[in-house]
């Protein structure tokens, strides 16, 4: 059911322009967590699908909501990360319109326990400048943004330029020389920080990730094992923990 977000939104008073209208489907209440913005290209290396993964999944772990774009690649991999409990996506056309198609199964799960967000009427078709728009407001929710790579010429540097003028920091992976010549930038002039440690980056947010589990069940989760191999080991115990909140699983992945 689409629904549409009673106004006024504080964090979009820093858009240039403020939307007449937010329409949604799903979990409207993540709007009120910790949100980081996690954006970059739609054709991301092995490298940067590891990490944007990881950096998503300790975030979600930490319950910061991860925002994104919906699109291929980097913004896909995020919403994953994530789970799409945790998880808001924010596109560039109509809700009823679940667009990129590849991720037509990503778009309706996140419906169903997450958020999507849209600034346009149903049917109304993604354009050049929708695209833009949607970027603004991905950035504008999230409390900071990362772009785990990004070419020079590449849409998520329009993301970064949104997130200077609203005065919020921005962050990016470590990459090789001849890669994410984009970020690489960014880190040059110095407007964005490279997270070189995960934990430590989590950490210096204010969240603590050590190990504090002493629960034999959850130090066995607390490394993403599969749902079946978290069954063999401890049977219907991990149902038992699954509904009492303590775990969940997302695409057969347990996270604590």
């Amino acid at each position: 059911m689409i629904g549409t977000l009673n106004f006024p939104i504080a964090k979009l008073t820093s858009m240039k322009k403020y939307p007449s209208k937010l329409y949604f489907i799903g979990n409207a209440s993540l709007l009120e967590k910790n949100i980081i913005s996690i954006v970059g290209t739609r054709r991301p290396n092995a490298y940067t699908k590891k990490f944007t993964y990881e950096l998503a999944q300790k975030l979600s772990n930490q319950n910061i909501c991860i925002i994104s774009g919906a699109a291929m690649g980097v913004d896909a991999i995020a919403h994953n990360g994530a789970g799409v409990s945790n998880t808001i996506a924010v596109v560039a056309n109509g809700l009823n319109i679940r667009y990129p198609s590849v991720n037509k199964n990503l778009i309706q799960s996140i419906e169903y326990e997450g958020l999507m967000l849209s600034q346009y009427l149903l049917g109304e078709k993604a354009r050049p400048y929708t695209f833009v728009q949607r970027n603004e407001l991905v950035v504008a929710l999230g409390d900071i943004l990362i772009v785990t790579q990004a070419d020079r010429k590449s849409g998520s540097l329009r993301s970064v330029e949104f997130a200077r003028s609203m005065g919020k920091k921005i962050y990016t992976l470590p990459h090789r020389l001849d890669e994410s010549l984009g970020t690489q930038d960014l880190v040059k002039e110095g407007w964005a920080e490279v997270i070189y440690n995960i934990d430590e980056f989590i950490k210096n947010l204010g969240y603590d990730t050590k190990d504090n589990y002493d629960d034999e069940i959850l130090k066995f989760c607390k490394n993403y094992p599969s749902y079946d191999d978290a069954v063999l080991m401890f049977g219907e115990k991990i149902f038992e923990y699954e509904l009492l909140g303590k775990i969940r699983v997302d695409n057969g992945v347990i996270h604590i």
